[in-house]
């Protein structure tokens, strides 16, 4: 049957659909009483949709969640991880993540390097448990009633956007060229002419429908050790796989107490290890040591949107930031040291000592001894949630679980092989995890959550994001709207389009080595909900996304 609402004549090529010629801006969102923002427009409206049918933020929250894993298959899926930050008063920790499998032992990487795809790189799926308990803790409506937008678009089919159709062609050919039997099943769903979607085409996954439609009545049992489950471990062992039945069942989502730091007049809160929030906590300290005057730094009266001084104090604080991550963050239980220690006043003053102000550091040395993404937030007048989910790397391990629309992540990707590392790969593990959500607020009292994706941008895109708010006090959306930087490694840095020659030439000048892509999308994607000092709430989208945030 033909869907009413597909196009029968194209009306545009669909190459114009990438971006738009004119410039347009987003405008910061004011609500009364509550708020969803996600990086695609139809996620949004799912969590819009459990709020106007009685449901609470928390609801809000997990209907996008379900409703991504559709909807932005590049990004994040039903065999990724998962993490929230959750105030309801207080503020709540969750860590999603999986574990790798009992069989994942070094002695299987011959040649000392962990691949980016197949069944090396698979870690038990964390999402769907997180989605359970999230909803037993806060969940009002029923568990059923918040994968019904995410069923529709699956089952009827949606039209792919624009940031999500050049994701999706960014991984064509990398998929497409993998071999083997455990590969076809992603091949044939997500590239079934051999290509990816253009943007407006419709896209649909039957199979997944009726995998949500299992998860939605039977709970996280139906996947980790129900019919599904069975699947996974079937098509494992017929392809070389690793996960077993025993994998599965022992995955479990935790509780964990968030790590918090006070950053000029606002507390910054992140989830501890196995995650990389730390880094953002560490560099925000480190600057917090420097003035950061909005009336000599203002972005909106500077091309640069920033002083070349500033940038680089700034980049030189993550540089620090990710070299004490890089040797010392792991799963919990196999690191050598207390996370608290890298946040001390005296550890700070010692990493903010080495920055020199006219010399750009090359692979500062950690201080410590021996030693596809997707983010989005809902708020109501009781509850405010902050989360996160990821296939890690496009497409994650490039394995789907036939007829069941299951893509499992290539999260083991995190672990490092060397001998000895808080982080080296071993069984029944969780790796080091780059997604992290944010969370603000002041005087004990909630600001609201806030996020950008992308990989090893994360930490980056949240010490921008909260210097932008407190140290340039920017409205939530104007915060995202800003030019961002990413440095890589050494002295390699991205700058936005946009940045001025002058800027560019003075951070040379300083040694680092500056180059400016063409895409935005190395610059992570966030959103941004606020309590607005007048009441109710502002919300904030990423402009570099397909999303948009919804008040009402």
């Amino acid at each position: 049957m033909v869907n009413p609402l597909e196009p029968s004549v194209i009306l545009i090529q669909q190459s114009d659909a990438y971006a738009s010629p004119y410039y347009s801006a987003h405008r910061p969102h004011y609500g009364a009483r509550a708020a969803v923002a996600s990086s695609q427009p139809l996620a949004s409206t799912a969590g819009l949709e459990m709020l106007f049918r009685g449901g609470n933020a928390v609801d809000a929250a997990i209907a996008m969640a379900i409703a991504l894993t559709v909807l932005e298959p590049t990004s994040n899926g039903i065999g990724g991880d998962a993490f929230a930050l959750v105030w309801d008063g207080v503020l709540h920790g969750l860590n999603g993540s999986g574990r790798s499998p009992a069989a994942m032992e070094r002695d299987r990487y011959p040649h000392g390097q962990i691949p980016h795809h197949g069944w090396l790189t698979v870690t038990v799926p964390g999402a769907v448990s997180a989605w359970r308990r999230l909803w037993k803790r806060w969940g009002k409506l029923p568990f059923e009633a918040l994968f019904e937008p995410a069923i529709r678009y699956a089952e009827a089919g949606f039209p792919v956007g624009p940031v999500t159709a050049q994701a999706w062609a960014r991984a064509a050919t990398p998929m497409m060229a993998l071999q083997g039997p455990e590969y076809e099943p992603l091949q044939q769903l997500f590239f079934p002419q051999g290509r990816a979607p253009q943007p407006g085409e419709w896209w649909r996954s039957p199979g997944y429908a009726a995998t949500l439609r299992a998860i939605a009545q039977q709970g996280s049992a139906a996947f980790y050790q129900g019919e599904l489950a069975e699947k996974i471990v079937a098509f494992a062992q017929q392809t070389g796989g690793l996960l077993t039945a025993a994998d599965l069942q022992a995955q479990k989502a935790e509780w964990v107490a968030p790590l918090s730091i006070q950053y000029r007049d606002v507390t910054v809160w992140e989830l501890p290890p196995n995650t990389q929030g730390i880094a953002a906590l560490l560099a925000l300290k480190i600057l917090e040591g420097y003035t950061f005057d909005p009336k000599q730094n203002n972005p909106q009266q500077n091309s640069a949107w920033a002083r070349p001084e500033t940038l680089h104090l700034q980049i030189e604080a993550m540089k620090l930031a990710f070299a004490d991550v890089n040797a010392a963050i792991a799963d919990p239980e196999t690191m050598q040291l207390d996370p608290v220690a890298l946040l001390t006043p005296d550890y700070i003053q010692a990493r903010r000592a080495l920055i020199q102000p006219d010399v750009a550091l090359n692979q500062p040395e950690p201080g410590i001894p021996n030693s596809g993404t997707v983010y989005f937030c809902a708020a109501d007048g009781e509850l405010m949630v902050s989360m996160i989910q990821s296939n890690y790397q496009d497409f994650g391990s490039g394995i789907l679980i036939p007829e069941t629309g299951i893509l499992l992540q290539n999260r083991a990707c995190g672990f490092t092989l060397q001998a000895g590392h808080p982080n080296e790969l071993a069984p029944n593990k969780r790796p080091l995890h780059t997604i992290i959500p944010g969370f603000l607020s002041r005087d004990d009292e909630p600001l609201g959550p806030f996020g950008v994706m992308g990989g090893q941008m994360q930490p980056q895109g949240h010490l921008q994001l909260v210097m932008n708010l407190v140290d340039y006090q920017m409205n939530p959306q104007s915060a995202l709207d800003l030019h961002r930087w990413r440095f890589l490694e050494g002295q390699r840095v991205l700058l936005e389009a946009g940045t001025s020659p002058q800027t560019i030439a003075a951070l040379e000048a300083l040694g680092h080595q500056v180059r400016i892509p063409e895409e935005s999308f190395h610059f992570g994607k966030g959103q941004v909900i606020l309590r607005n000092p007048g009441g109710g709430l502002i919300a904030g989208s990423e402009p570099r996304a397909d999303g948009c945030a919804i008040v009402i």
